[in-house]
């Protein structure tokens, strides 16, 4: 997997947290930069630190899987993918119901925008990926992605962050199928 591979991966994977730090920015009334980096630091943190997990969970299991592990890649990718599509239709409310300073409320939604990331972490280590680069790109593009959120969602509200889970689903889709046509084409 190349670095343009990982860095589409990683805006995949961060647009979940950027559609919520859209909706963050929305409910902040009184912007200050120390919240768009708080979120961001702490959406990155957690985008990173999942795939270290799930790659560690997937070294345990390779060796039992390691003649399917391209199929469990490809369905991880899509199923991660069309939850993202399939979420970004349903009726959200969140823009009025999140309280953004709250800590609480913050760590659980980073930590539930990075479950995604777990699995893409499993699927690296199938594909023999060493994770430093990856999750130091996963964490720095989420961090970006999530910091821009706040202020283009106090900015606009909430009115375009199902378009970016939708983008995001797409390209995990889309990165899925090409690992399967790689391994099976070739096989």
């Amino acid at each position: 997997m190349d670095f343009c591979q990982i860095c589409l991966i990683a805006i995949g994977l961060s647009m979940d947290a950027f559609a919520v730090s859209i909706s963050s920015g929305a409910a902040i009334k009184k912007m200050h930069i120390k919240y768009a980096i708080q979120i961001g630091l702490l959406f990155g943190f957690f985008q990173a630190i999942m795939p270290v997990i799930g790659w560690n969970i997937g070294r345990i299991a390779t060796n039992y899987i390691k003649n399917i592990d391209y199929w469990i890649v490809f369905t991880l990718l899509t199923f991660i993918g069309c939850k993202m599509i399939y979420e970004a239709f349903q009726p959200n409310n969140n823009c009025t119901k999140k309280n953004p300073h709250n800590i609480y409320i913050l760590l659980t939604l980073a930590i539930a925008t990075s479950i995604d990331a777990l699995a893409v972490g499993i699927s690296f280590s199938f594909l023999n990926i060493q994770i430093l680069t990856p999750i130091l790109i996963i964490g720095i593009i989420t961090f970006i992605f999530s910091f821009a959120g706040i202020y283009i969602g106090h900015k606009m509200c909430c009115l375009f962050e199902d378009k970016f889970e939708i983008f995001g689903g797409i390209i995990l889709i889309g990165i899925g199928f090409k690992i399967l046509l790689e391994h099976t084409i070739f096989l």
